[in-house]
């Protein structure tokens, strides 16, 4: 346990990514998020929120799970066009048009997680959106990447 940071052993990244996992023990456990993401030096990668739009621009996904895999896998597919991997992502912002949907279906959106990104967390939030650009997406997700 580093007493500085209090990042608990296991929440460090893996070995050359750059980024660092901070988890204080004295908050509650994160999961599925680390409560903060130190960079080493790097460059930015600003992702744009994406959602669960196809290549002909429709959204694909009759609900939460499948809208977010396709948002999530958009995100990755513009962050490895970037240079960024998985590993690099510091920060994510999900915005879903139902929070308490999203929050039903955590099991299964964890599932899509580890199975697209593996077990690194960036530091997320998720914020309840009225509507979202296109009306019929339901979930929407920008972030921020480090690459070195």
């Amino acid at each position: 346990m580093s007493p500085e940071t209090g990042t608990a052993r296991g929440d460090e990244s893996r070995a050359g990514s750059g980024l660092e996992r901070v988890n204080p023990p004295h908050l509650a456990p994160p999961t599925g998020f680390s409560h903060a993401v130190r960079s080493a030096p790097g460059t930015l990668v600003f992702l744009a929120g994406q959602t669960a739009l196809d290549g002909s621009g429709r959204i694909v996904g009759d609900g939460i799970v499948e809208q977010f895999e396709r948002a999530l896998t958009n995100l990755l597919q513009v962050a490895a066009a970037s240079g960024a991997g998985p590993s690099d992502l510091a920060k994510l912002t999900v915005f879903a048009v139902d929070v308490a949907d999203y929050r039903r279906h955590a099991r299964e959106l964890g599932q899509v997680w580890k199975r697209l990104v593996g077990g690194d967390f960036p530091a997320m939030a998720v914020i309840g959106a009225t509507r979202l650009w296109d009306e019929a997406a339901l979930v929407e997700i920008e972030g921020i990447a480090v690459v070195r």
